[in-house]
């Protein structure tokens, strides 16, 4: 014990081992007369670590490879600081750290609020966190997927605002969020990439609001999200999204759809497509995502991830389909402890990108696709 609360004490130090004459605090929330507050402080390192095959196929190109790598790894800090007043962080150490234009936070930083209980029912969060977005990929932790579908591989989640909570019943619970809708301001972004009559607006918000359903004593569960967001003035992204989630004794499915409408191009798939040095507009992506997990035993467990992601451009007048890209990742994970969450993982990975004869006659788009063999291991490992 007494080890662990030096280790404890080294990884706070940064955070609350000192305060100046303007800091909210007059003394550090843990001092070494208030040891005893130490149960009210969770320490996490998450880590997921792979070997990877891989190739590449597309058009005259071809490469493969072989390599380690860290896929995710994060130290995270949450604390009870009041018994109304919780306080969460996350640094993920395998992100850029450049300090945000917008949001003055390096990229690193994925969680920093605080989260106070206003009443038995509404809870209010401030800081940098996380967006309110539904569906059920949106929910785990990027640790727990080896590969999300197009607009999740490109989404910005993590941002700075407010948002409130509010548990209706115990079968309904409301979320309402007003976000920055990015962490850096639009040049910082695009740089000399520019759409036309572009202008930054006086406030890059997003407003996101949510419903997350609990029915039939939980085996089916819903989380539908509605948002808008201005990436620029007066032109901004339309984002719908519909989760569900079936489980019933070892197994568990989900399934969400989701639908993004954007004046300007923020994913930058129909950008890139375009190949033209200008910022896509009125673009519209469309996906599917299903998961369905199945526990063989207490050690054993299956699952599956499918995924399809639609493009399209000039949305408003002609549609043009552009590509549509489909996913598969069949896993297997081993879990030989009873006592720790120390997860080995055998997964194949699969994508593939089927471009419309519109964007290979007029654009010259091609196919092309990916697969991964990974072999590895996820361990969210609790330090205090």
């Amino acid at each position: 014990m007494i080890k662990l609360f030096f280790i404890s004490v080294l990884l706070l130090t940064p955070l609350l081992g000192f305060s100046q004459i303007n800091d909210s605090l007059a003394e550090p929330v843990i001092s070494i007369e208030k040891t005893s507050l130490l149960k009210n402080i969770n320490i996490t390192f998450d880590m997921r670590m792979e070997f990877q095959a891989y190739t590449f196929r597309g058009g005259d190109r071809y490469y493969n490879g072989i390599q380690f790598e860290n896929g995710f790894t994060a130290l995270g800090i949450a604390a009870k600081l009041h018994e109304r007043v919780n306080f969460r962080f996350r640094n993920r150490f395998n992100k850029g750290g450049d300090v945000q234009s917008l949001d003055q936070l390096g990229s690193n930083i994925e969680l920093a609020y605080i989260d106070v209980k206003a009443s038995p029912s509404l809870n209010i969060i401030l800081g940098k966190t996380y967006a309110f977005y539904g569906g059920y990929e949106y929910e785990f932790k990027a640790m727990d997927v080896l590969e999300y579908n197009d607009i999740q591989s490109n989404a910005l989640a993590f941002v700075t605002g407010a948002g409130i909570t509010y548990q209706n019943s115990k079968n309904h619970k409301f979320g309402f969020q007003v976000l920055n809708s990015r962490t850096m301001l639009y040049d910082d972004i695009y740089g000399d990439v520019v759409a036309e009559n572009i202008q930054e607006p006086d406030w890059p918000v997003a407003i996101v609001g949510n419903w997350r359903g609990n029915f039939f004593d939980g085996k089916i569960q819903t989380i539908y999200s509605t948002s808008y967001s201005n990436q620029v003035k007066k032109r901004g992204t339309y984002f719908f999204t519909l989760g569900h989630k079936y489980q019933n004794h070892n197994l568990t499915l989900m399934y969400d759809f989701n639908y993004s409408y954007e004046e300007v191009d923020t994913k930058g798939i129909v950008t890139s497509i375009l190949g033209n040095d200008s910022v896509a507009e009125d673009v519209l992506y469309i996906e599917n995502w299903l998961r369905a997990d199945y526990r063989f035993s207490s050690k054993f467990k299956g699952l599956l991830t499918l995924m399809t992601s639609s493009a399209y451009d000039n949305v408003t007048s002609e549609k043009d389909h552009l590509r549509t890209s489909y996913g598969m990742v069949p896993t297997l994970y081993y879990s030989p402890f009873k006592n720790i969450d120390v997860r080995f993982f055998f997964a194949y990975i699969g994508r593939y990108y089927d471009h419309t004869n519109y964007a290979i006659e007029n654009l010259g788009a091609s196919n092309y696709n990916r697969n991964e063999v990974r072999v590895g291991f996820i361990a969210p490992l609790l330090l205090l």
